[in-house]
């Protein structure tokens, strides 16, 4: 037997538990994965709450939880080239991640990457969703050098990443953010803004020259800003708008991404030109704690929690 996460009903942290489980084994064409830590994403309790977005990505009662893992390879089935037993690895398993043992086919859609010697689980276990996220979001409105983009929600687990990545392709970063993390904004290169009613003007007063690109992480506030500015709508993309975002902008997601987009971001960390903030750590025993302060929506980077 071994351990996961599981609810059998949606609704909030109290749903979630911690049980014995049949322990999983790997199968031709797949490997086991012992689970060292997981990154959690809001993504993550929109999926155990909301059965509607639920079955937009085939999830079924009764659940496992969470997606992003780090760990080692622990076992290797027929078929699976490039992957031995004690290989450091991370990756993405929807509705999965969160157990003693996950089992993954190495090279599907999120494909296992292996880890690099100088990252740690932790930072490790952050990066499938949010790194993907932040570089599809980006790509989707082609940010490069000399651009002025502002970011909303900069301060949150896509955010951080999507900041940093735009100050590396050269791009001046204005970030929407409350008050109290305005300082934490600036640690990454991007001049903050408070978010909520006014924005443009704030905008406006920040970057008197203009804006020439938006992403928008959370809702549509930033969206709509940048329409105020004139920004064009195929230079503003959206991440969680749904499939129709205001103003005709460009709707996202991990699952655009390139295969080559988290290995770029890899090479950057190792390379000290992207920093992972990790806000705070959980034991798995403690699921439910971790997951409320995720679903408050003010956390200042990723919330991991250990296995």
């Amino acid at each position: 037997m071994s351990r996961a996460v599981v609810y059998e009903t949606f609704g909030g942290p109290e749903v979630l538990e911690l049980r014995e489980v049949p322990e999983p084994h790997a199968g031709a064409h797949e490997v086991r994965v012992r689970v060292a830590a997981v990154g959690l994403n809001p993504m993550d309790w929109i999926l155990s709450s909301m059965p509607e977005v639920a079955e937009r990505f085939g999830i079924t009662l009764p659940s496992g939880f969470a997606t992003d893992f780090a760990g080692t390879v622990d076992e290797v089935g027929e078929g699976v080239p490039g992957f031995a037993v004690g290989d450091r690895v991370h990756g993405a398993a929807t509705g999965r991640a969160a157990a003693d043992f996950v089992v993954v086919d190495p090279f599907g859609a999120n494909a296992l990457q292996h880890t690099p010697a100088e990252i740690g689980d932790e930072v490790a276990g952050t990066l499938a969703v949010a790194g993907r996220t932040a570089s599809a979001a980006l790509a989707a409105v082609d940010v490069k050098a000399g651009d002025t983009v502002l970011i909303g929600g900069a301060a949150g687990g896509v955010g951080v990443f999507a900041v940093q990545l735009a100050k590396l392709a050269g791009a001046r970063v204005i970030g929407t953010a409350s008050e109290g993390t305005h300082d934490f904004l600036r640690r990454f290169g991007a001049e903050p803004v408070t978010y909520g009613p006014g924005l443009a003007d704030r905008v406006r007063g920040t970057a008197p020259d203009g804006v020439s690109a938006a992403i928008d992480l959370f809702g549509t506030e930033t969206a709509e800003a940048a329409l105020a500015l004139d920004v064009p709508a195929q230079r503003i993309s959206t991440v969680a708008a749904g499939p129709n975002p205001p103003g005709g902008v460009r709707a996202t997601g991990g699952v655009d991404a390139r295969p080559e987009d988290l290995e770029r971001i890899t090479e950057a960390i190792v390379a000290g030109e992207i920093t992972v903030p990790i806000a705070a750590t959980y034991p798995v025993e403690r699921i439910r704690e971790a997951v409320r302060l995720q679903a408050g929506r003010h956390v200042h980077g990723k919330i991991v929690v250990k296995l």
